[in-house]
Parts: C-alpha cells; structure tokens; sequence
C-alpha cells in the first residue's frame, strides 16, 4: 500500500493506493480530483519545475516555471538544460524561455519581467526634497 498526500487542492486529503487484480483501490480521498491525482501518480508522476536562469550583463536572476507538470523522470534533465540558458533583456512575464524543455514537449515561461536597457530613468529628485 502507497500514502499519498493530495496536492490538488489546500485541504490535503492523505489518499492511501492499493493495486489490485482489478486495478487501483483508492481510499481517503475528499472528492474526484483526488482519485484522479493518485492515479495520475502511481502511473506516471509529474511535476511543476521552478527555478531561475542568468540574466546576460547582471547579477540579477529570472524566475521561469514550465507552462505545465513535466514527467518526474525528466527534472534532472531539464534542471541541466535551465543552468545552461542565459537570457537577455527585455524578458517579458509569459515569454517562452526555452519550447520543449528536456523533450517533456512542455515550454519554460518567464515568470518574471526585465526591463531592457534605457528603461531606468534616475530620480530627478531625492525623496523627501522638494
């Protein structure tokens, strides 16, 4: 028997999954989704992936996702293809960093803006001058 936590939804329902001649016995779930998420895991496990990636000519990092779960056996490849991507600015929130990360046929997505060069104007004044 496998326990599972349900990560569907905040409430967290502990599922417990048998497999039987007739399939999967699920047990202690709140409503479908959860049936559905057990299933999903005991056949093939995915997941969301966060991370950041280099910002060409800054110190600073931009956070990506991909646009949907990739398959559990894919991070490591995809973790190796994200250290190697450099972006450079403008990024928009939304833009394709990277179609089909890892062969998973899922694209990684800026989650993040940065702004190109000449879009900072320095303060004309300090605050609390006038």
């Amino acid at each position: 028997m496998t326990e599972l936590t349900c990560i569907v939804c905040p409430v967290g329902c502990r599922l417990k999954v048998e497999q039987g001649k007739e399939g999967l016995k699920i047990i202690g779930n709140g409503c479908r989704r959860g049936v559905a998420y057990a299933r999903d895991e005991m056949t093939a496990p995915k997941r969301m992936l966060t991370a950041v990636v280099q910002v060409a000519g800054s110190e600073r990092m931009l956070p990506v996702k991909t646009e949907t779960a990739i398959p559990k056996a894919k991070i490591y490849a995809a973790m190796e293809e994200i250290k190697a991507i450099t972006v450079s600015p403008p990024v928009m929130i939304g833009q394709v960093i990277k179609e089909n990360l890892a062969e998973s046929g899922v694209p990684l997505v800026a989650t993040g803006t940065i702004a190109g060069e000449g879009c900072f104007k320095p303060l004309e004044k300090s605050l609390g001058s006038e």
